[in-house]
């Protein structure tokens, strides 16, 4: 079935397209919820809301079959699923009839509205059932998602509703493992990826009713302190929460009711990317699906109010992770790293790029409301693209440039596709929504600029984005876009530019061409454009002449070239045209950038018409120049080193073809001629080796457009031209070694490529030619030898597949009633509608195929006898002597074969070795008779034996498959029908023969084997179509290529006419393709299959290599192939094992396990019990390529052992839906399931038995093979009813103590399995069913129900945190913590009965403890002893305590002989004297161990163990840490406490939080370890560790602690417990949404500081400050006022960098800022100023509210005025500038004045530094203010600063400088010390306001005189003024190298004059 598979990637591949209009869901929004009084019956008839736009079975050329057939088909592949399911029998049975239903919709079948939904239903059902295999999930899921592809299939909310809940099931084994219970990895359920994906799919039809529900059930998940809650809810919310629009009536279910809690929760984790993206997909999503619904509240924001806008618009900007200044990212890694598990359920960035939910969101909030308003998303949009415009400047490339150009290129195509869709009314937009003209200038004129930057981009990525939005806007504004784009083509094109600007002009004109020729005034350019791209064709640099071709192509495509100039009295030539383009050219070079072209107004009609009509006058001249030119190219390409290799010359010559079809099909009769001529004087007298190929393409390009014109001149002459090279140059008469083909035969085989490429798809035109063509390929089989022949035998298969195929031979880019009345400037860029085509088929004639069949015979029957004589020895040419030339003679007639069959493959019946009435048959006896389709015609005996029963319902292909008419030529019984299948019979036997005698007589013959086996792939798949040449991929590849430049978004099939007329040809195609189902098989088909076998296992690497591709194809075409083969292959497996035949191994391997057979061995427990045995004794084989192949085999082997599904839980009603309405398939449900129950027994017997084998086996054999056995025993030996025998049982105990490491841990693993499997199926009460439910049954768990309405409830839940005894346990952190619920899960604290066993359980767990005696124990102990064989291994090894855990559970049970007190004195033996690092970790191990396996225990075993171990950890805690063994340690506690209630291990923890910290000690790592280990205590426990105060005040008190470890210990340990505290504990979910709502639009503000907390900082920061005071200036030692600093830095470093920053926010102005500064001062301790930096550089990044950022503002601007040291004042600079970025949306426009006014300020201080610091802040925060902001500013600051530097000029100096006062070294006075400061201060500003518009092309009017003030006023000033001046002037000619001959013309002559020398290079410098 390589039809699914090829199907189903090209689906794939459609599901995740790269175009921006295949990611289906992300388009257009749903519509409204239903209306209340239900719909008409009429729409539930109708297959699809929107009609097809193509009429696909109009167009072919046959009948089609009729609705009710497709129908009837439909209604049996359903029928067949059902029974399938019934039966349980999902694979092969029902994967089978999905890939049915598949290509059934493939065709372009529709079902009507109710059958899909009753398929979506069932579909979601069967890809979410419990128990059925993944991968076989895995096709039902991805059918589903077929069925929900497009949105127009089905209305969310009015056609169907889907229920979320079997998919939160799913997800939560993933993503709460704790909650669902499941505790074993052995069966992760599923592939999470399908089921982020299955989301995506289903979110669109869950119901908006079941928005609280879903709150209810994860919102309570919600936690930050552990902060994996809070990812894991917010990523539910991603994929679960629906989006559509609730009914009206319902006032809790709209948006503005749930946002502001989501605001608050987006708020709760600051500084992650990861919730920014979530967020902003979410809203976006709402954004889209709440646009159509009236009842909704839409203002200037969209759905939003003014201040959620703004904090999305700044959420935009941090996520463009745009460089400011010196600032970090405005993320922190270390949040997003605490995602934990939700990182499964983000989506794949690449797929949903971040860019694509902003653009969605912006474009989807639009509407006119916009327009008048200061502030709307329209202005903020405008406002975020002026801020980061210079950023998509070539020259300013970065990490930043793929985004930004991905976010203009959907913002410009969700507009235009909003905007299509509203105007063909497919999206239902309310009026005074709807996108209008106003608005769409605005958006156009918003991302213009920028986008005519981004096309020069440097990327290439950058550079293809840039050009799609280009198009996008062109198609909104032509008369916006385009001048500007002709503005800076011209010149490029002229040659006066860079060369990668000129290739970015030809391909931004290929992308606007389509737009160029529709709209008036700009279509008059198109033939200049023309002319000026031809220079592109260039052998020198291909990249350019494969856009120029693109170009002409794409031009070709949307006008005729005809001459409108005929019969037009008025106009002479190209005259007047000429004119007009050379005056508007200099137009545009006059006015420049801007330049305004309003031909709409400014031009009339007539006049257009006219000079229009007369560009068109210069084609001729055009399109003589163009093939000179490509002649040129071609007579210059380089050899073609390799075919495929994707070089450039290869893709020009792939090019060529694409242009030159549309390109000849568009000119007219006379230019056609002229072409023509040209073309074949070329042929004749050029022979070009390299450019065969092309020029071959050309002339097929010739021959299809007009076959009678062309092959009339071209076929005689090559004919003649053959002849001659043959008869008088001596062509191909010899053979020749290598692969080059010989000079002297190169005529010869240029003249037979072009004719074969001239007789290929061209019709019935080659009949006028018959006797010619047939006499030709005659003569030249008859007298050529060598590589020539291939080309030979190339030309009969082509002329074959002419002669048979059915294909349109229609290129014309319009209709023939169009080309009759003649074509006028109005057809220029019209597009036909696709429901109106006349196609031009051909079909071949009676004639035709008699030629075809006659030629068949004469080529076939020639071939036939030569093989023949060649193989018996009769023939001239001999076997013996050294020459090749017999090889050479049989390979040649193995490919004529070859190409014979495929050629005709069209005429084979794929039915034709069958009786006629094969058909009927096996539709009734489809399913009873198994064992017959077997191939094994058994004695249909009465009881079927074991070995039938495992054959089974092998080839799941073996059903009927329903055929529809292709359009198939001969009828059975039609003499040329018998003609044809008997040649085909002689060849396949013949066939047989060669292969027979070639592995008797020339094994090693190699040559010979290569054609013979592709000889075979095709007899064999080549039935019906032409498969072996990927037929229909290539075409539909090159289809799907040649549209793209064409789909716009919201558009459909807006297609040039050749390339819709294509399309009829795909669909042709893929019926044909349809129909080539896999075949039954005949006699000859047997003996062919298994000569393949044969030799695919043979000495030959290439023979085998051969052999395996070919019987891979071939076994896929067959009925029930595999079964056939599979015998041969296992015997030469188990024969290469036992002789050592390495070759025989490999080939065996590679077909048996990397190819298709290995599904089907893995379902016939015939043969895998011989194939696993035979791959483990290959696996000891002494050949490291044998190794290889064994390992990578290991997952298929080992998935063999997987149990068989033996149950799966479905809903009924479901399922029913499609059950057959007539016709009772009860009996036959019942046979097949008890079929398969049957099957599946005895399959579970076999394996059982292989199991036992394999055990003995693993027992005996050395190490390697038995690691190899022991992998696949576990998964064949584990199941949940029998556990696990007891000869395995036996095996894995005494294997976990083995000697050898590796089989040591693959046994221990499988023994914690085992134990897991047994706990398992204890807690699911040995029921199989409550096991795929996920229900478990754990007895110390309980449900507590809290007293939330009791407000001092969460106050006491705390409390008793802090007490050791406790009623219940609370191991959950997230109880709570946002909200409660009414009740929580929690444990028994003194449980009085485990886990019942029953009595199988209790057998395997009892031999278990017979073997684990105390030596077993001593053993294991005195390997965890041991040094570990790599440093990696160096670590506490959780595998070895959980596996101790389940002993210890074993021992107090009493199953085992050994004692607690034997176990004790074990452990005092490992620990010895406590001096070595691996006697530490392994008593860690044995500890951790005994202590978790006491959890569910009752109290008295609890304590027993506690009193024994804790003296021990007390010990090492405190004397025995070391940094060798304090990690071991560290992990031991965090396995003790890690999501456990921390009164479990009450002594552990009390004991670390009574630690002080005791300030005598010098031993800093013994303090450091214990805060280490107590810090771990916090991470774990989070908010429920309640013994925090003492801790707090004993750290506080020492902040200025000597010792660095201890330091860093104490900051992060005070961050922790501070960060823990907060909790929120609303009483319900209701309280939590009416407190966010009644707060604000975006919910309360978190984190806000308590008193205490308040209190404790100013204390902290009044010590430093008086520390501060008492250290002497200077002092080189450590002083309590820096070691103070350094913990106090590390506690906010590590609270700033985390979510809960904004808890800090009050103390930034008052009591950070000034200290952090002074810190940064201290200039003795460089550690010191270095923290202290860093901190500084977070402020600005941490989220403000509105309105929060004043007194921060206010603070940087004072200490930037009045601080005394110059340091302070330069480093808050660098925060103002990132304030400002980042703010930008939030700040007031009083603050954005106040900061201006202090930066200028600041211009003038006294420092150097600090004003050039200045200089750059300022520049940068003009750059990124919105246009009116920056425009009054920069007037203002012009006027300032030129008045400045005029009013205080330079003193003249004195004339004579003899006097004795000048003595040239006096010191400045203040006067003049102060002047020069003034004049700096003015440069620098004015320096500032040009280097804020670095790349703005030409610069803005002010800038000339700006500089040229400069220039004149102060560019001779000395010292750092005149410096200042040249460095300015220098870097603004630096940037605009690019630009420089435009920007020049913004200066005046006089302007240019005064700046000559300092910018523009005069002549004499």
């Amino acid at each position: 079935m390589e039809s699914a598979r090829d199907r189903l990637a090209d689906l794939l591949a459609s599901l995740d397209g790269t175009n921006g209009n295949d990611i289906s869901r992300a388009t257009s929004p749903g519509g409204e919820p239903r209306d209340t009084n239900g719909v008409t019956d009429e729409t539930e008839k109708l297959s699809r809301n929107r009609p097809r736009t193509y009429p696909y079975f109009k167009y072919l050329p046959y009948d089609v079959e009729d609705d009710a057939e497709r129908q009837k088909n439909f209604d049996e592949i359903l029928k067949h699923l059902y029974v399938a399911i019934e039966a349980g029998d999902f694979s092969p049975g029902a994967v089978h009839w999905t890939r049915e239903l598949r290509s059934w919709l493939g065709l372009k079948f529709d079902p009507t509205k109710e059958q899909r939904v009753t398929l979506v239903r069932l579909y979601y059902e069967l890809a979410l059932a419990p128990g059925i295999e993944v991968t076989v999930s895995e096709r039902f899921a991805s059918m589903f998602m077929v069925l929900t592809k497009r949105k127009h299939y089905l209305r969310p909310g009015k056609d169907i509703t889907l229920d979320w809940r079997p998919l939160f099931r799913e997800l939560k084994v993933f993503v709460l493992p704790s909650e669902s219970g499941m505790i074993q990895a052995t069966n992760v359920k599923r592939n999470f990826r399908t089921m982020t994906k299955l989301c995506t799919f289903a979110q669109l039809y869950f119901d908006p009713k079941e928005i609280p529900a879903m709150l209810e059930e994860f919102l309570p998940y919600f936690s930050t302190s552990f902060v994996e809650g809070a990812f894991v809810v917010t990523g539910l919310l991603n994929l679960l929460f629906p989006t559509s629009p609730a009914p009206p009536d319902q006032g809790t279910l709209q948006p503005q009711n749930y946002l502001p809690t989501f605001f608050h929760l987006w708020s709760l984790v600051n500084r992650s990317k990861v919730f920014d993206t979530t967020f902003l997909d979410i809203f976006s999503r709402l954004a889209r699906d709440s646009l159509p619904a009236h009842h909704i509240q839409f203002s200037e924001h969209g759905i939003f109010t003014k201040d959620q806008s703004a904090l999305i618009f700044t959420a935009i900007l941090r996520l463009l992770e745009i460089p400011v200044g010196q600032a970090t990212s405005p993320y922190s890694a270390t949040v997003d790293l605490g995602a934990g598990l939700g990182i499964m359920l983000e989506r794949d960035a690449k797929k949903h790029p971040i860019a694509h939910h902003i653009a969605r969101w912006i474009v989807m909030s639009l509407s006119p409301a916009c327009l008048d308003v200061e502030d709307s998303v329209l202005t903020n949009l405008e406002g975020l693209i002026q801020a980061v415009e210079t950023f998509f400047h070539p020259s300013n490339s970065g990490s930043w440039t793929k985004t930004l150009s991905q976010l203009v290129y959907y913002l410009a195509d969700f507009f235009v596709m909003r905007w299509n869709r509203e105007k063909s009314g497919e999206m239902e937009v309310p009026e005074n929504r709807r996108l209008n003209d106003e608005l769409k200038r605005r958006f156009v004129l918003c991302l213009r600029e920028v986008i005519f930057m981004g096309i020069y981009a440097k990327s290439g990525t950058a550079m293809n984005f840039s050009l799609s939005t280009l198009q996008s806007l062109a198609y909104l504004e032509p008369s916006l876009i385009l001048p500007g784009a002709l503005q800076r083509i011209y010149p490029s094109m002229q040659g006066l530019v860079e060369v990668h600007r000129t290739t970015s002009s030809l391909r931004s004109l290929q992308i606007l061409s389509r737009v160029m020729v529709r709209t008036k005034g700009f279509r008059c350019h198109v033939t200049t454009m023309l002319g000026l791209a031809l220079p592109g064709i260039d052998a020198n640099d291909l990249d350019k002449t494969l856009y120029t071709l693109s170009y002409i192509q794409s031009v070709c495509y949307s006008i005729p070239f005809h001459d409108l100039t005929k019969g037009k009295e008025e106009i002479s030539g190209s005259m007047l045209a000429l004119e007009w383009v050379t005056s508007e050219v200099s137009r545009m070079e006059q006015e420049g950038a801007n330049v305004e072209l309003d031909y709409i107004n400014k031009l009339s009609d007539e006049d257009e018409d006219l000079i229009l009509r007369s560009s068109t006058a210069s084609f001729a001249e055009f399109l003589s120049s163009l093939l000179g030119r490509v002649f040129t190219l071609l007579e210059n390409l380089p050899d073609a080193s390799r075919v495929r290799s994707g070089s450039p010359e290869e893709n020009v010559v792939n090019t060529l073809p694409a242009t030159f079809t549309p390109l000849l099909a568009t000119l007219s009769p006379e230019l056609y001629d002229l072409a023509l001529n040209k073309i074949a004087d070329f042929v004749g007298n050029h022979v070009i080796h390299q450019a065969r190929d092309a020029m071959a393409f050309i002339c097929s390009a010739l021959c299809k457009v007009s076959p009678e014109k062309a092959l009339k001149r071209l076929v005689p002459m090559l004919i003649q031209s053959i002849r001659t090279e043959i008869d008088e140059n001596g062509a191909a008469s010899t053979r020749n070694t290598g692969s080059d083909v010989l000079p002297r035969d190169r005529g010869l085989v240029w003249s037979v490529s072009m004719l074969s490429m001239c007789v290929v798809h061209v019709g019935d035109a080659v009949l006028a030619y018959k006797a010619e063509l047939f006499d030709i390929a005659v003569y030249m089989q008859q007298k050529c030898q060598g590589i020539p022949t291939v080309h030979i035998s190339n030309y009969i298969h082509h002329l074959l597949l002419n002669l048979t195929g059915t294909y349109t031979v229609d290129y014309s880019i319009y209709e023939p009633d169009v080309l009759s009345r003649g074509l006028g400037p109005e057809d220029w860029g019209k597009v036909p509608k696709p429901q109106e085509l006349n196609i031009n088929w051909h079909v071949p004639s009676r004639e035709e195929i008699a030629f075809a069949v006659g030629l068949f015979k004469s080529q076939g029957e020639n071939a036939l006898t030569a093989l023949t004589s060649l193989i018996d020895g009769t023939s001239s040419i001999k076997r013996e002597g050294t020459g090749k030339a017999w090889s050479d003679e049989v390979s040649r007639n193995l490919v004529l074969i070859r190409l014979l069959l495929s050629g005709v493959s069209v005429l084979f019946d794929a039915n034709a070795g069958a009786e006629p009435d094969f058909e009927s048959e096996s539709e009734t006896n489809g399913d009873i008779e198994m064992v017959q389709q077997n191939g094994e015609d058994t004695k249909e005996s009465e009881d079927v034996s074991l070995e039938a029963t495992l054959a089974g319902s092998e080839d799941d292909d073996g059903k009927p498959t329903f055929h529809y008419p292709a359009g198939y030529l001969l009828r059975r019984g039609d003499p040329l029908y018998n003609e044809v299948h008997g040649l085909r019979e002689r060849t396949g036997k013949l066939l047989h023969e060669v292969h027979q005698f070639l592995v008797e007589k020339q094994e090693d013959d190699v040559a010979c084997f290569g054609p013979l086996y592709t000889a075979y792939k095709s007899w064999f798949i080549d039935v019906g179509i032409e498969r072996s040449a990927h037929v229909l991929d290539r075409v539909q590849r090159l289809l799907t290529a040649d549209i793209h430049p064409y789909k716009v978004s919201g558009l459909r099939k807006e297609y040039p006419r050749p390339l819709l007329l294509r399309r009829a040809n795909v669909y042709h195609l893929q019926r044909l393709r349809h129909n080539a189902s896999p075949r039954p098989k005949s006699d000859l088909d047997k003996a062919l299959l298994l000569d393949l076998a044969q030799s695919g296992v043979s000495l030959y690497t290439e023979v085998r290599r051969n052999a395996q591709t070919a019987g891979e194809s071939a076994i896929k075409a067959i009925i029930g192939g595999r079964p056939l083969v599979i015998p041969l292959l296992l015997r030469a497996l188990e024969m290469g094992v036992k002789e050592n035949d390495y070759a025989r191994i490999k080939g065996a391997m590679y077909s048996l396990l990397f190819g298709s057979l290995t599904k089907t061995i893995s379902r016939d427990w015939r043969y895998a019990p011989s194939l696993i045995k035979a791959y483990i004794a290959a696996s000891t084989a002494d050949k490291p390529s044998i190794q290889k192949l064994c390992s990578g085999a290991t997952f298929q082997i080992m998935d063999f052992g997987r149990s068989l599904e033996r149950m799966v839980i479905l809903d009924k009603d479901i399922v029913q839906a499609i059950a057959p309405v007539n016709g009772d398939v009860g009996s036959k449900i019942n046979t097949k399931r008890d079929l398969i129950k049957k099957k599946r027994a005895a399959i579970e017997s076999k394996k059982a038995a292989l199991s036992e084998e394999l055990v003995e086996m693993a027992r005996r054999s050395h190490w390697k093979k038995a690691s190899r056995t022991a992998a696949i025993v576990v998964t064949l030996g584990l199941r949940f009813d029998s556990l696990a025998s007891e000869n395995l049982v036996d095996l894995l105990t005494t294997g976990s103590i083995d000697s050898h490491p590796g089989l040591r841990g693959l046994y221990s693993g499988a023994l914690v399995a085992l134990f897991s499997l047994v706990d398992t199926r204890a807690l699911c009460q040995h029921q199989y069913e409550n096991y795929l439910l996920d229900k478990q049954h754990i007895p110390a768990k309980i449900q507590v129900s809290t007293r939330y309405q009791d407000p001092s409830w969460t106050a006491e839940h705390l409390a008793s945190f802090a007490k050791a005894e406790a009623e219940y346990y609370v191991d959950h952190d997230h109880s709570g913590w946002l909200v409660w619920n009414k009740t929580m899960p929690a444990y028994k604290s003194n449980p009085k009965e485990g886990v019942e066993y029953d009595d199988e359980e209790r057998r395997v767990l009892s031999q278990i403890g017979r073997s684990l005696n105390r030596s077993w124990f001593s053993t294991f102990f005195g390997y965890l002893k041991q040094e570990p064989r790599d440093a990696g291994a160096d670590r506490f090894r959780m595998a070895s305590a959980m596996m101790l855990v389940s002993a210890f559970e074993l021992m107090y049970d009493g199953h085992t002989t050994v004692t607690f007190d034997d176990i004790k004195e074990e452990i005092a033996d490992v620990f010895g004297d406590g001096s070595d690092k691996h006697q530490h970790r392994a008593t860690a191990e044995i500890l951790a161990g005994l202590l978790c396996s006491t959890v569910d225990r009752k109290v008295e075993t609890r304590t027993k163990i506690w009193e024994y171990c804790f003296p021990i950890v007390r010990k090492v805690f405190s004397d025995g840490l070391t940094p060798e063994n304090s990690g071991y340690w560290t992990t031991f506690l965090h396995l003790l406490l890690q999501g456990r209630d921390p009164r479990r291990s009450w002594p552990i923890v009390d004991w670390l939080a009574s630690f002080r910290l005791d300030m005598s000690s010098n031993a800093a790592f013994k303090e450091s370890s214990k805060i280490q280990l107590l810090h771990q205590c916090v991470t774990d426990a989070g908010w429920h560790f309640q013994l925090e105060k003492p801790v707090l005040e004993d750290f506080l008190a020492h902040i200025d602690h000597p010792y660095k470890g201890v330091r860093e210990a104490m900051g992060t340990t005070l961050a922790t417990i501070y960060r823990t505290r907060y909790h929120e504990s609303y009483k319900d979910i209701h309280t939590l949404i009416e407190a966010q709502k009644a707060a604000s639009s975006i919910g309360t503000r978190p984190y806000n500081p308590s008193e205490e907390f308040c209190d404790t900082i100013h204390e902290v920061f009044e010590r430093l400050e008086k520390w501060r005071q008492e250290r002497t200036p200077g002092q080189q030692t450590p002083s309590s006022y820096t070691s103070g600093s350094k913990t106090v830095l590390l506690w906010l470093d590590s609270m700033l960098s985390s979510h809960e920053c904004i808890q800090l926010l009050q103390f930034f102005p008052n009591v950070f800022m000034e200290q952090l500064l002074h810190m940064m001062d201290v200039k003795e301790d460089q550690e010191l100023q270095g923290l202290a930096y860093h901190v500084f550089r977070h402020i600005p990044n941490i989220p403000h509210r509105v309105g929060e950022d004043s007194e921060l503002i206010t603070s940087l601007i004072r200490i930037g005025k009045t601080s005394l040291l110059w340091h302070q004042r330069l480093r808050v600079l660098i925060n103002m500038q990132v304030v400002y970025f980042r703010r930008l949306f939030l700040i007031t426009q009083e603050q954005q004045k106040d900061l201006f006014d202090c930066v200028s300020g600041m211009l003038e201080d006294t420092q150097l530094e600090v004003r050039l610091g200045a200089m750059t802040t300022l520049s940068g925060m003009i750059r990124c203010s919105p246009v009116a902001l920056r425009t009054n500013i920069v007037q203002d600051l012009n006027k300032k600063f030129t008045t400045m530097l005029l009013k205080s000029p330079l003193p003249k100096k004195p004339r004579n400088n003899l006097s004795a006062t000048s003595t040239g070294t006096s010191t400045p006075t203040p006067e003049q010390a102060k002047l020069v400061l003034t004049r700096h201060a003015a440069v620098l500003g004015l320096g500032a306001l040009v280097q804020a518009f670095p790349y703005t092309s030409p610069p803005p009017e002010w800038v000339p005189n700006v500089l040229t003030t400069l220039a004149n006023k102060a560019n001779s000033d000395p010292g750092v003024v005149g410096r200042s001046v040249k460095s300015i002037l220098s870097d603004f000619k630096k940037t605009r190298q690019d630009t420089w001959h435009m920007d020049l013309k913004a200066f005046s002559p006089e302007q240019v004059e005064d700046l000559e020398g300092s910018i523009v290079k005069s002549y004499y410098a």
